[in-house]
Order: structure tokens, then C-alpha cells, then sequence
């Protein structure tokens, strides 16, 4: 029976070059078709880390050289970043929908992502990037333009900025609009363009969104039947790295919780992945979250592989 599935794809299945992306998202696009091929509807989220960072930088580089009349706001570097890898996403899945006689439409929506202001995260910014600097440059920056900068393990000084959780995703219907009819959307990229509400209009605010929670939150929006958020890892283990090293095949939100305490997962790394599995898992009786390889997908959608996170 075909499924309504959400994907959130890794930074491993992207790059850090344009070239080294477009070379990997021709891979990452095969298994995607294959679940389409099976009569699924796809929906397509990803990471933005080190794109994001590298327009950043461009920008923020050709601005101190005076190059350019000024840097590019966080908001429309995260806009930048969505067009460009939904670019290479939709060029690449469109060529293999093509090279398999499937006439479907591909397209990426630039999606706004609804944070509150009152979120905590805005008072402890936590979330480095772009450009390292020395401590002179960084501290004129701050007192120049207001920013949040910090040391950063040693390579120098860095913009923070928060990383607050989503609320709501703004273009939610046109995105269902465009599933319903049966194009492939690619969307939330890098967690979505941060946005707060005032007086009934919308701003962008610097911030960067965890693309796991958005992903998690498009797909509850959507009545999505599974959450899938591809990573570096078949399976989410406890005991990392250690001795008695345990996969697991299965995982309930109580259970995700207990190892969760005992500091089981890493924060950056596995920890947001299963807590918006289990944010998805909770949100409606029956809706399951898979955590597992890109090229694993369709065994995990099976029940073959990777770690279920399910009531």
C-alpha cells in the first residue's frame, strides 16, 4: 500500500562543494525514485550546514574586502541555500524519474518556517556560523552590527546565532497542494527560513532551525504516514562506540527518553534525530519514524532494517 513519507536527508548525502554535491545527489536521487516507483508519495526535506556557511562566508568575505556594499542577512543566506541544493535535488531526481519513463513533476518550494520569539533559544544563541575571526575583528563586528560572537574549539572566533524550534510551516498548503497533485516537493531546506509574527506580518530572524524538528513538523502538518530521516547510520544505537555497542531495531518515545536521561545520544548528531522522531511518532496514533541509511530507505520502509520509533 503507497505511503505518504516524508524524508530528511543528511548533510552525507549532499557535499561541501557545488561539485561534490551535484556528483552525490545524482546517488542519493536512485533511491529516492525507487521509493516513488513503488507508488509512494515523496515529500523531500535536507540539511543546509555547509552550504549555508560557505554563502555566508562568500558574502561575508567580499563585504570586509569591500567588494560588495554589505554582507547578506542569515535569513537570505538560508534562502539562497534552499534554491541552490533544491536545484541540484530536482535536476538530479527529474533526470532519474526521466531515465526511468516516469512523467512526474519535480519542484522546490522556499519555505518560511514560524518560530516564537518568546522561544528560550533566543536568549542563549548556540548554533556557530559562518567565518572564523581573531579576536579583534570579532569583537568590532559585535560591537558594530550586534551579533553574538564566540570562541569556537580554538580555530577562532565565530558568530552564534539560536536555534529555536518550529511552529508552523508557512507555505504548508501550497506544498500539500502541489503532493496532492502528484509532483515531488522538495522543501523546508536547512530547517526552513526562521520567521516570527509581529503585528500580522512576517520577518525573517536570524537563526537556524534544526532540519530534523522542521522535517518532523512538516510531516505532522501534512498527515504524513512516516517520518524518515536518513543519516551516516543503519541504526540508532545505544553504547556508541563502545565495547557492548547495541542497534536497535525498534524504539518507543518512553524508551527513546530513558536513554535520552542517561545521555545515550549526542547532542548535534543523533539526540535531534530521535527526538523528532519521537515528536512525529506522538503526534497521531499510528504515524511511525524511521531513522537509517539513505540506501537502506526502502528495506527500512519495509521493516527490514534501521530503527522504528513508534507508540
Amino acid at each position: 500500500m503507497s505511503k505518504r513519507i516524508v524524508i530528511a536527508l543528511g548533510g552525507n548525502a549532499l557535499g561541501n562543494t557545488p561539485y561534490e554535491q551535484l556528483a552525490l545527489v545524482t546517488k542519493t536521487a536512485k533511491p529516492i525514485v525507487d521509493l516513488i516507483a513503488q507508488g509512494n508519495e515523496v515529500i523531500i526535506a535536507h540539511g543546509n550546514g555547509p552550504q549555508v556557511g560557505m554563502i555566508n562566508l562568500g558574502m561575508a568575505t567580499a563585504a570586509e574586502a569591500g567588494a560588495i556594499k554589505s554582507d547578506m542577512p542569515f535569513p537570505e543566506c538560508g534562502a539562497m541555500s534552499q534554491g541552490y541544493i533544491g536545484y541540484h535535488l530536482q535536476n538530479a531526481i527529474g533526470n532519474e524519474l526521466a531515465s526511468r519513463g516516469m512523467n512526474k513533476d519535480v519542484a522546490t518550494v522556499v519555505t518560511q518556517v514560524l518560530v516564537d520569539e518568546a522561544d528560550p533559544a533566543f536568549q542563549h544563541p548556540t548554533k556557530p556560523v559562518g567565518a572564523f575571526y581573531d579576536k579583534e575583528t570579532a569583537d568590532r563586528i559585535a560591537a558594530e552590527k550586534g551579533y553574538t560572537m564566540v570562541e569556537d574549539a580554538g580555530r577562532g572566533y565565530r558568530q552564534v546565532v539560536p536555534s529555536p524550534k518550529p511552529i508552523d510551516v508557512i507555505e504548508k498548503n501550497t506544498v500539500k497542494a502541489l503532493v496532492d497533485n502528484g509532483t515531488v516537493v522538495i522543501t523546508v531546506g536547512g530547517g526552513g527560513i526562521p520567521v516570527v509574527c509581529r503585528d500580522g506580518k512576517l520577518y525573517g530572524t536570524p537563526a537556524v532551525i534544526d532540519k530534523d524538528f522542521a522535517t518532523a513538523k512538516l510531516a505532522e502538518l501534512l498527515d504524513a504516514d512516516m517520518l524518515v530521516i536518513l543519516t551516516a547510520v543503519e541504526k540508532v544505537a545505544i553504547n556508541f562506540g563502545k565495547p557492548d555497542q547495541k542497534g536497535l531495531d525498534t524504539l518507543t518515545p518512553d524508551e527513546a527518553r530513558k536513554y535520552i536521561d542517561e545521555k545515550q545520544f549526542a547532542p548535534g548528531s543523533m539526540l535531534p534525530k530521535v527526538q523528532a522522531a519521537m515528536s512525529f511518532a506522538e503526534s497521531k496514533p499510528g504515524r511511525v519514524a524511521l531513522i537509517t541509511l539513505l540506501e537502506k530507505a526502502a528495506e527500512g520502509i519495509e521493516g527490514k532494517t534501521g530503527t522504528l520509533v513508534q507508540m
